[in-house]
């Protein structure tokens, strides 16, 4: 069987891919922490990585690693373009050399997110944040290092771990209400749909940059009402401007206002759809019971 080497295993996505492409490849896994049956790998680290890479000669690497903790990295400089631009180089210069296919997952921070329509893969990047100029640079490492990739640019994910859809749930325990902002645009994405878009493509050679997120849009205040509606809370959502959230709640990473990505590469070049957002937070409230 096909070996692939998928790093961040532990993450949202990496649990996502493991279960999409469990029985069809091997897969070795790999994270940080050393946890039993998990390699321990730092993708920051090209020896490490290309090491690895000559035992397992896989057919692909996926790559779920990533530092998200937006915030934090307009102080964590260093570190962010460590893991987010130095760890794809890696990756590709490792994919490259064994003659394997990468698969690196990208986000709607790249671009400033102040748009008036869907972003397309040929709009020109430009991010505002150390989270989206660090991503920038791992999408260029992988261009400029790997010879067959793929690069998924995907936002407002979710999936099996801490994300907004549980931290909202959480709050709707002990709260009656809760604040969110309303004027910030995007398309939550579940785990199991960029899943399911990395499974289609890796066994072609439809190589490039693509958009991965469910079909639609929506703010997070309305996203908010959808998932206490379908989880039958009574909690209410007061819909705030992200001036006002701020003023309570300061972020130091600026948040893209505009954040629609459309898969327009997909649709050109295969039939691969995403499900509808409104589907997918469905069958996810529905899998959380």
């Amino acid at each position: 069987m096909e070996k692939i080497i998928v790093t961040g295993c532990n993450g949202q996505l990496g649990r996502a891919i493991n279960k999409e492409l469990a029985g069809k490849y091997e897969l070795v896994n790999t994270d940080v922490f050393q946890q039993e049956g998990i390699i321990p790998l730092d993708i920051t680290n090209v020896d490490q990585v290309l090491k690895l890479a000559r035992e397992v000669k896989p057919v692909a690497i996926v790559n779920c690693a990533a530092y998200t903790a937006v915030d934090k990295q307009e102080s964590d400089i260093d570190l962010s373009y460590k893991i987010n631009a130095i760890g794809p180089r890696n990756l590709a210069i490792a994919a490259t050399e064994t003659g394997s296919k990468l698969v690196h997952v990208s986000t709607d921070y790249v671009f400033e997110g102040n748009g008036t329509r869907p972003y397309v893969e040929f709009d020109r990047p430009n991010p505002v944040s150390v989270y989206g100029k660090t991503k920038l640079a791992g999408e260029e490492f992988v261009k400029q290092f790997a010879k067959d990739f793929f690069i998924l640019r995907t936002a407002w994910l979710y999936g099996d771990g801490k994300n907004f859809v549980k931290t909202m749930l959480a709050l709707s325990e002990n709260h009656d209400e809760v604040s969110v902002v309303n004027d910030q645009l995007g398309t939550p994405t579940s785990t199991y749909e960029l899943a399911k878009a990395i499974a289609y493509l890796l066994p072609t050679e439809n190589y490039g940059i693509f958009h991965g997120t469910c079909e639609g849009s929506t703010n997070w205040a309305d996203f908010t009402e959808e998932i206490f509606r379908l989880a039958g809370k009574g909690t209410k959502v007061n819909h705030v401007s992200t001036e006002e959230y701020q003023a309570k709640n300061p972020q130091s990473a600026p948040r893209p206002a505009y954040s629609i990505l459309e898969n327009y590469m997909l649709k050109l070049t295969s039939d691969f759809m995403f499900a509808d957002w409104h589907e997918a937070i469905e069958r996810y409230i529905r899998e959380l019971g």
